[in-house]
């Protein structure tokens, strides 16, 4: 049995406590029971080792790390730009964004003892080496906090800021069905992937393939693409075109996203990324 929502929002609900009950998984904004087929003590053990708390959606939020049945935030002296690529890729979202704990507010858990030394090319977090910490607590501000993109891209079109949009689902690059989107739908697609706002959303000939359905009104309520995903097969697609108006994002404005890409380019020019403004990434590892 493989477990591919192993990133998704869960809950037990029916039961006693919060701790036993209906096992439900959230999808395309509504919660739903899942079959009993073929589940054991073990797959059912296992669910989340990383979540993020108190952000817009399941990709952004307070890191917290679960141990022992035990969840732990982490102080951000601890934590850089590597380990942020492992957790946002345990979770199932695109590289990490924004590194800045103080959005997310304080922790509230006990912290996490151990310093993280992640080389970015693993699975989960707590499959990265480690070593003791002498922190027993976060200062105030300084628990660590990110926000990790969405997989999605523009192809095919004059330039990255156009063409047919597609949605990594799964491990594999999906286009979006062709439908009647509105721009200011469209264009948090565009604002995501530093392209300015869509000026044309319309809708592409191709194959009969497997695509994904997205229902603009799930963002709404501040979901991540992932609860807003659906599986479907169609010969239309969606294409959108942006302004390419190119904008970084600074600290402090809540809807502006820095691509894993453009932070590395950032930093590696001298730029004030989320490292400079933060102190995050100024750690070596060791090792």
């Amino acid at each position: 049995m493989t477990l591919c929502f192993l990133s998704e929002p869960v809950r037990l609900v029916g039961g006693a406590s919060r701790c036993a009950g209906t096992l439900e998984v959230k999808h395309l904004g509504e919660w739903r029971p899942v079959d009993d087929n073929g589940w054991t003590m073990k797959p059912a053990a296992v669910v989340y080792s990383v979540r993020l708390l108190n952000g817009s959606s399941l990709c952004s939020g307070g890191l917290q790390v679960k141990s022992n049945q035990r969840w732990s935030s982490v102080c951000e002296a601890d934590f850089d730009l590597q380990d942020a690529e492992v957790v946002c890729r345990e979770l199932g979202c695109g590289p990490p964004s924004l590194l800045r704990g103080a959005l997310y507010g304080e922790a509230e858990a006990p912290v996490w003892s151990r310093e993280f030394q992640c080389g970015g090319h693993e699975s989960a977090l707590l499959d990265c080496r480690s070593s003791g910490s002498a922190r027993s607590s976060c200062s105030p501000g300084k628990a660590a906090g990110l926000t990790c993109s969405e997989p999605v891209r523009l192809v095919g079109g004059a330039s990255r800021c156009a063409g047919t949009l597609e949605v990594k689902h799964l491990g594999e690059w999906r286009p979006v069905i062709g439908s009647d989107w509105p721009l200011k739908a469209a264009g948090v697609f565009c604002e995501h992937l530093d392209c300015g706002s869509a000026v044309s959303v319309g809708k592409k000939k191709s194959t009969y393939r497997f695509v994904l359905k997205i229902n603009p009104d799930c963002f709404k309520l501040r979901s991540s693409l992932r609860e807003c995903v659906e599986p479907s097969y169609s010969s239309s697609v969606l294409s959108v075109t942006c302004s390419g108006n190119s904008t970084l994002a600074t600290v402090g404005r809540k809807n502006s996203l820095l691509t894993g890409r453009n932070l590395r380019q950032n930093q590696a020019q001298g730029g004030a990324g989320p490292s400079a403004v933060t102190g995050w990434g100024e750690r070596r590892k060791t090792g």
